[in-house]
């Protein structure tokens, strides 16, 4: 060989010292990012491979590469397995399994079903959207979504904080939509698919839905089924349904052709098969009882998350939880959510700040989205997400006596130098960030 094949630390002492500190930050602290997870072992194992060795453009039975018939059995098997993690008739739906991840999936999805500046309805991104379905302001076009097609989000009833179907509906008659997304980045209740499909029809519209947040759940069955009125549905893999960082697109057998052209040559070259393998273990994994019984939990621990800080006097968009999230409305607290996001980062509780309706900025959002799936699978119950919330509870008083003490002209800026320069010295930090640390490191961290 040419090069001494070493261990890691051997070889780059520096790199794995850096993977040292994630895990231990991983495992010392409490993750609440929503779209966030622990895989197994067992997923690790396969994406750290020798599948990240070969490449295989093209589709099983059907590559540029040779050498590929051990790649071809692994993707079918991954097919499969998609297919059964979800209860579809293969004689129905098929899935693409080589999206390198959700964003690419769904661009795959608008190369393959629209042509270029036709019109697509998404959930606006201030409340609770996705980029990838559209997001542009006054004076640019933010999303590859709104710059390649024309986008025009639909909303929530802010009295409610639930989807307007009755406005989405109007405007979709008016705008006349290509295609209609259901889905989201940041919304705490399911979907009313029938309603989606419905209005789809009206208008004349192909009806995607994205499910990256809540596949797991759905996988599940705790939410309504999206396959039973989707013409597509994409999701990412590693958020509730606890995979690597991949993605997969559900298409209906009559999109085939042109979903699986989209994705390859039309967007990307050689799939990622060390992935696709971590993947269909993931998938053999979702099929089992276990998983069942961790979603419920998910979801158990979700509702009472948002009943304690419900108790405690916040403000929840929408009122409430059906799924693995719930978004917090701050501003009624005197706080926004990138002030309370720093002061928890400093004692290793890992949320992100969030847009909430009403909002007129999201570098400085009104609200903080926070997420029980990492930390259900490090095996939190109901009990301890209550303290999870009280720790929460004391971040943000924490935030808001900063803010107070902040300089002029009292930005974030200011903020942040004012939180670095106490937070080694400030007791109520320090005792918060040991508390979390002693509470954290009770729970098991799997795969590490």
């Amino acid at each position: 060989m040419f090069q001494r094949d070493g261990t890691l630390e051997e070889m780059d002492p520096q790199v794995f010292k850096l993977i040292a500190e994630e895990k231990k930050r991983q495992v010392t602290g409490l993750e609440l990012i929503a779209s966030e997870n622990f895989t197994s072992r067992a997923v690790m194992t396969a994406v750290g491979s020798c599948m990240t060795n070969k490449y295989s453009e093209g589709l099983p039975g059907a590559r540029y590469y040779g050498g590929n018939e051990v790649i071809d059995q692994v993707e079918r098997l991954c097919q499969q397995r998609a297919l059964e993690a979800f209860g579809l008739d293969p004689s129905e739906w098929g899935v693409n399994v080589q999206p390198l991840s959700g964003s690419p999936a769904n661009f795959a999805v608008y190369t393959a079903l629209l042509s270029p500046h036709d019109r697509i309805m998404g959930l606006d991104l201030p409340h609770g959207g996705h980029l990838t379905h559209g997001f542009a302001t006054p004076k640019r076009k933010v999303s590859a979504t709104s710059i390649f097609f024309e986008s025009m989000p639909y909303r929530l009833d802010e009295s409610t904080g639930v989807i307007d179907y009755d406005a989405l509906e109007r405007n979709a008659m008016l705008f006349r939509p290509r295609i209609i997304v259901a889905g989201a980045s940041a919304y705490a209740r399911d979907f009313d698919y029938a309603r989606f499909r419905e209005i789809a029809d009206k208008a004349g519209a192909y009806l995607m839905t994205d499910m990256a947040h809540i596949s797991g759940l759905v996988a599940a069955k705790l939410l309504r089924n999206p396959f039973e009125h989707s013409d597509v549905v994409t999701t990412t893999t590693h958020k509730s349904l606890r995979g690597p960082r991949g993605g997969l697109i559900f298409y209906r057998k009559a999109h085939e052709a042109a979903i699986n052209s989209a994705v390859f040559p039309g967007l990307q070259g050689g799939p990622h098969n060390h992935t696709i393998s971590g993947l269909a273990v993931a998938l053999k994994q979702a099929q089992a009882p276990e998983f069942v019984d961790y979603q419920k939990q998910v979801v158990a621990n979700s509702k009472a998350l948002a009943g304690r800080l419900q108790k405690l006097g916040y403000s929840l968009v929408s009122g409430g939880t059906d799924n693995h999230l719930l978004l917090v409305d701050l501003k009624p607290a005197g706080i926004d959510g990138a002030r309370v996001q720093s002061v928890l980062d400093a004692v290793h509780i890992t949320l992100n700040k969030n847009s909430v309706p009403g909002d007129r900025s999201a570098v400085v959002p009104g609200g903080v989205r926070v997420g029980t799936p990492a930390m259900t699978t490090r095996g939190l119950r109901e009990a301890d997400f209550e303290a999870v919330a009280e720790f929460i509870h004391r971040g943000v008083r924490i935030a808001r006596r900063l803010a107070e003490q902040t300089p002029a002209p009292a930005r974030v800026r200011e903020f942040e130098a004012l939180l670095a320069e106490k937070a080694g010295s400030d007791a109520e930090i320090q005792d918060l960030k040991q508390e979390v640390l002693r509470f954290a490191t009770q729970f098991p961290m799997p795969g590490l």
